[in-house]
């Protein structure tokens, strides 16, 4: 009122002084009507915005919305699901620098004005009235009004609510407060909200470990976060850090040495989609569906940690060698041609218009980048990826798809200009063609002792593919069924050295198959004759199983297959079983090998270690039973002890061999299974505690070559994970519980050595079989190791020899 009483004394004064009669009319009329605006003005504010204002109380009451987040066992960040990502930081961690950076680019005169930058706004309505941009003049306390209550829509109205707003925040809190809920609330692109989050999301690390530089990096983004952060634009980005850093150094926030090292320092700013440093979004993808059921739209912005059990050496080991190995197996099964083809316009600008638009339909697959084709001969390739970047391919990078340059090649399968293909760059920045490919595989790794998992890979890529195919596919087991058969038939009398007649069965041997003759065989067609038990895991002899199956029936087998955790409603009743018809996925097929690698206990895979909330409080920790645990026990560890071994030599010397040579090892067990027809590849065993499985196969189930084995197919991705997983790891040696004796070489447990044992099974079966049949050759899988025709005899020439002499006794 002082000021409108003063306003209107000077005014009298200047009317009545003798001047034009007809200006002091008009300036009188103006007088007026400003006051009548402003009048207007504030019973418009009094009667329209006051009353309708929010309620401040969202800001001292705040409460972020802050995602979920999953991290491996040793807090890697493996998986963020909520649409802010948000790291909630407290304005006492918030480094010196970093708050700095912000009011020198923000509001300078932050810690000085009362909400409302008076100097700020007349300074920046003189520069609107020579510049034809406007230039803004809201402080820090304003852009928290607007960013937490108001649209950002400009308008007259909002800007008044944002002013009033200002000082009323002002009053309510400190600056210290206001500053705090700036920092963590204000959008910084790349969905990350807050500079917390923007720290770990372009630079990969905590608030606290920022540079000067980097300070200034992310000071510069709110003008413009979507469209001039560094990933998006870093020209745009790095011109508004340097202005920041001058700034700062204009107003003392920082040294003359500090200034000049700053602007000189090189960022390294995380490319979009690398903020996972470890692949595991399956793994990720299982926790967020956990955690929904439990808390619903809740878990997307209350802030719930969870810590896997997966590890990141592991993780990365396991995620490689699924790639390598699902790669390989591509190649090996030739090229199939562009994945598209797109008509190159002539204009160079609607031409490059039309390549990015394309690839974005083709998204990169790690490695694998999309590219258009824009040159193409016999000898050399060029194309251009989404980046801009034009890459050439010759030589040894054609060779893969020579086929499809050479003029013999059908229009709809030749590589010309247009093409959508794939490449790929080696160690030596050299490129080569490649595809995507069309096979599945899945991995998983567990600690034996305790059912950790430690490693996780559903399948290819995620982003092509979302099914889980280690929880979630059910697939025939193959021969990886047959350890827990034997198992079985141990609990019956048998041994490793019971003798069993490697023959054809009679064709009416077998009545459960029903009225249709069931003439299974070997898949080479060759039979042995009488073979040990041992020996017959160790071949993979499909008549060896069936027979032990026959003698202790498949009833009593699926009994005993759920003590490992199998589903007996998965499993045929019939002798198919120990041929591995029945269903099992790669989890289920982990958690049952770990109990012979544990000594018989029944440890369940698990995943999620432990659940905490916003505020640190544990809200779930994992209790699981471990090895040792007599109430969990499965089986004898008698029979654990024997069939480990007998696994042993399934990798010493039989399918599993490739194994023991390329680690170099001796203390691995395992067993390699192949379905009907190729349709599944499998390699499941262990070494020490870890116990892993690996698959491979289609979707839809096709074969994957007559050629294709569980030892070409999951073995090798199977050696590839464990040559990380054991590096520097000592061999373990397993000790003979109680109960066992060696007879003839061979274990058996001790009341079966002069008792109800079963010494021999059906060796007298189709006289005259082993004179008409015996041609010693591969198993039903074939054997990786070498053969040496001149070098001596092996132990399993000696046996053979042996049991030749017997049966011709």
């Amino acid at each position: 009122m002082r000021f409108f009483s003063y306003i209107s004394s000077q005014f009298v004064a200047w009317s009545e002084r003798p001047t034009n009669i007809k200006l002091r009319q008009a300036a009188i009329a103006g007088f007026i009507a400003s006051i009548f605006v402003a009048i207007l003005g504030v019973a418009y504010t009094l009667l329209f915005i006051v009353p309708n204002l929010p309620s401040i109380d969202a800001l001292t009451d705040y409460k972020p919305k802050i995602p979920l987040r999953v991290y491996t066992a040793d807090k890697v960040l493996i998986g963020e699901f909520g649409e802010e990502r948000r790291d909630f930081v407290s304005v006492a961690n918030i480094p010196a620098s970093m708050k700095n950076a912000i009011i020198a680019i923000e509001d300078n005169n932050f810690y000085e004005h009362g909400g409302v930058d008076v100097l700020g706004v007349v300074r920046a309505g003189l520069a609107n009235l020579v510049r034809s941009r406007s230039q803004g003049a809201s402080t820090i306390t304003m852009q928290v009004a607007r960013t937490f209550l108001l649209t950002r829509k400009k308008t007259y109205s909002r800007k008044l609510q944002e002013v009033i707003l200002a000082y009323r925040i002002e009053k309510n809190l400190t600056k210290d407060q206001i500053l705090e809920l700036y920092m963590n609330q204000i959008y910084l692109g790349e969905r990350a909200y807050g500079f917390g989050s923007a720290a770990r999301i372009y630079f990969g690390k905590p608030i606290q470990d920022l540079t000067i530089a980097e300070s200034a990096m992310l000071a510069g983004i709110p003008k413009a976060p979507a469209s001039a952060n560094p990933v998006v634009n870093p020209k745009r980005a790095t011109e508004r850090q340097q202005y920041i850093l001058k700034r700062m150094h204009e107003l003392k926030f920082i040294t003359d040495e500090q200034y000049k090292h700053a602007a000189a320092e090189k960022l390294n700013v995380l490319p979009d989609g690398n903020r996972f440093r470890t692949h595991a979004e399956h793994a990720a993808e299982t926790v967020r569906q956990f955690m929904y059921a439990q808390y619903k739209d809740e878990t997307y912005t209350s802030g719930f940690t969870v810590y896997t059990t997966l590890t990141k050496a592991d993780q990365d080991a396991a995620y490689d060698a699924v790639r390598r190995g699902v790669l390989d197996y591509d190649r090996r099964h030739g090229y199939r041609g562009p994945e598209g083809s797109i008509d190159l316009p002539k204009d160079a600008e609607d031409r490059q218009q039309a390549i990015d638009d394309t690839l974005v339909k083709y998204p990169d697959s790690d490695d694998l980048r999309a590219a258009v084709v824009t040159e193409a001969t016999p000898k050399l390739i060029r194309a251009e990826l989404l980046s801009g970047e034009s890459v050439e391919i010759t030589g040894e990078g054609l060779r893969f798809a020579a086929a499809y340059l050479s003029e013999k090649a059908t229009a709809q399968k030749k590589l010309t200009p247009g093409s959508v293909i794939r490449v790929v760059q080696d160690s030596k920045k050299k490129w080569a063609i490649s595809q995507l490919p069309e096979v599945a595989a899945a991995f998983v790794a567990v600690n034996g002792q305790d059912g950790s998992i430690r490693a996780l890979v559903g399948g290819f890529d995620f982003a092509l593919n979302q099914f889980d195919h280690v929880t979630q596919a059910w697939r025939q087991p193959g021969s990886t069924i047959k350890p827990f058969v034997y198992s079985a038939a141990l609990e019956k009398g048998f041994s490793p050295g019971t003798l069993i007649n490697d023959a054809p069965l009679a064709e009416d041997s077998d009545s459960e198959q029903g009225s249709k003759a069931w003439n299974p065989g070997n898949d080479n067609g060759k039979y042995d004759g009488p073979v040990t038990m041992r020996t017959g895991l160790k071949r993979s002899k499909n008549l060896v199983s069936i027979r032990i199956l026959r003698k202790i029936t498949p009833a009593y087998a699926i009994e005993h297959l759920t003590h490992f955790g199998f589903d007996a409603d998965k499993q045929p009743s019939n002798l198919t079983l120990t041929l591995g018809t029945g269903s099992v996925t790669p989890l289920q097929m982990a958690g049952a090998y770990a109990v012979f690698a544990n000594g018989g206990f029944k440890v369940a895979p698990y995943l999620i270690q432990k659940v905490v909330d916003a505020r640190g409080n544990v809200l779930l920790e994992a209790q699981h039973p471990q090895a040792g645990d007599e109430t969990a026990r499965a089986i004898d560890p008698r029979n654990a002890f024997i069939t480990d071994s007998m696994m042993r030599d399934v990798v010493r010397s039989g399918t599993g061999y490739l194994a023991s040579q390329r680690l170099g090892r001796n203390d691995l067990a395992g067993k390699t299974g192949t379905t009907d027809n190729a349709m599944d590849g499998w390699f499941a065993g262990y070494g020490r505690d870890i116990v892993a499985v690996a698959w491979m196969g289609y979707d839809k189930p096709r074969s994957l070559g007559s050629r294709e084995f569980g030892g070409t197919l999951a073995l090798p991705i199977w050696i590839d994970y464990m040559r990380t997983a054991l590096r520097g790891k000592p061999e373990m040696a397993k000790v003979a519980p109680p109960g066992v004796t060696q007879v003839d070489g061979d274990w058996s447990y001790d009341e079966y050595v002069n008792g109800d044992s079963v010494k021999s099974l059906d060796v007298e079966e189709q006289k005259g079989f082993w004179e008409r049949m015996f041609n010693p050759g591969p198993s039903t899988e074939p054997q990786t190791q070498p053969q040496n025709p001149s070098a001596p005899p092996s132990p399993e020439d000696k046996e053979k020899k042996r049991l030749d002499e017997l049966y011709r006794g």
